[in-house]
């Protein structure tokens, strides 16, 4: 239950920082029963008896290595006046979005609920768009290396975000990538083959679009970098960077209209729609 985490998630400054950890919610919910419990006259002890949990559980809640289950805060709300606090903050309980990176769980809870998404990227194909095969690939190659259920988590994170394409078809979906990147090998003539047909299968869907910057193509617009950029339901514009083992939401107005103007120009720039799948066509028969 931080700040951030009881805010709206588009009201975030123009410097927002890493998403704090996954444990700082149960943290500041144990701090929260800690304060009220004192404030009532309580000592753990005498905590424990009234909302019939054991004295252990009482200690491991306030200091945040337990998530407090729905009794718990119900006994823990009477005895402490009933002033809602607990019942509120309790909503915002979370260990953290298992498989997600620290820094993109809030753009990825801003994903959701976007009413467009726009992605710009030169280093590797985006994820909503990747194969399973090339998803596998990246998370091998990651350093330190992961333990297989950590593989297995973040493969499974990444492939629940990709069902935003297909169970949100009114929201338009744009990606603009390098030819580059297509063209990068990660494995055999199989494994190529099947991601660009996963990438042609995907936008062939009526709400994404997916443009390529070619090789041949002038220096452009967008060479600071990759960015993500969306809009919310309440018409707000936030941007998205990152780099190494960091990222930066962006929400200051004029930093991102200069990113949407980047972007825009980088679309005339970019090879259309069409142009783009007869690219993807071509590079798949090279194989």
């Amino acid at each position: 239950m931080t700040d951030d985490d009881m805010t709206d998630p588009t009201e975030v400054d123009c410097e927002a920082e890493r998403e704090p950890g996954p444990s700082d919610s149960l943290r500041t919910f144990g701090a929260v029963v800690q304060a009220l419990r004192e404030h009532a006259g309580f000592s753990r002890a005498e905590f424990s008896d009234v909302v019939r949990f054991s004295k252990h559980t009482v200690e491991s809640v306030e200091l945040g290595r337990r998530m407090a289950d729905e009794a718990f805060v119900e006994r823990a709300e009477e005895a402490t006046g009933n002033t809602g606090a607990l019942r509120k903050s309790s909503e915002f309980l979370t260990r953290g979005e298992v498989g997600l990176a620290v820094w993109f769980r809030r753009w990825a809870r801003l994903e959701k609920k976007a009413v467009s998404l726009c992605t710009y990227e030169c280093r590797l194909v985006p994820g909503l768009l990747q194969s399973e095969a090339y998803a596998r690939a990246v998370f091998e190659g990651t350093i330190p290396l992961l333990t297989d259920k950590k593989l297995e988590d973040q493969m499974s994170a990444r492939f629940e975000r990709q069902k935003m394409l297909r169970d949100r078809p009114t929201v338009p979906f744009s990606f603009i990538v390098e030819e580059a990147v297509f063209r990068r090998r990660f494995g055999g003539a199989e494994e190529m083959r099947g991601l660009l047909d996963r990438v042609l299968e995907l936008c062939a869907l009526r709400n994404v679009t997916l443009q390529l910057v070619p090789l041949d193509a002038m220096l452009h617009a967008c060479l600071d970098g990759p960015i993500q950029l969306l809009e919310t339901p309440q018409g707000r514009r936030l941007g998205y960077s990152e780099g190494q083992q960091n990222g930066r939401l962006i929400a200051d107005a004029k930093e991102v209209s200069l990113l949407h103007q980047r972007y825009d120009t980088l679309r005339s720039q970019a090879l259309n729609p069409q142009e783009s799948r007869g690219l993807l066509e071509q590079l798949r028969g090279e194989l």
